[in-house]
């Protein structure tokens, strides 16, 4: 399968994915911690790829996205950002609201 069909895939297959330097529990950058930190702070189940582990997703999802760096948060299928929106939107409350309209409390 071509590697944009497989982003694509990963991000219409999963209402809130992390694409991360790392794992959520093994962060491998500050700004992946930071980002992973505030999305687990939600209390909801999400999804992440490590990109350092996948060197073709890390190569191909900037130009997928138009968005340069990592990590890249997708919430629905729309890019929410980077480490330093999603870290503000965390501060104003704003992405516990978006993370749980996007997965219910069941975790479904």
């Amino acid at each position: 399968m071509d590697i944009m069909e497989t982003i694509k895939q990963q991000i219409e297959q999963n209402p809130v994915i992390l694409y991360m330097k790392g794992s959520p529990d093994a962060p491998q950058c500050g700004f992946s911690m930071r980002a992973s930190q505030a999305l687990m702070a939600c209390g909801r189940r999400f999804a992440y790829v490590d990109v350092l582990a996948n060197p073709e997703i890390r190569a191909n999802l900037p130009k997928y996205a138009n968005w340069p760096t990592f990590p890249q948060l997708w919430v629905k299928g729309e890019l929410v950002g980077g480490c330093d929106i999603v870290t503000e939107m965390h501060e104003k409350g704003e992405l516990k609201a978006l993370i749980e309209s996007a997965v219910p409390a069941d975790g479904k």
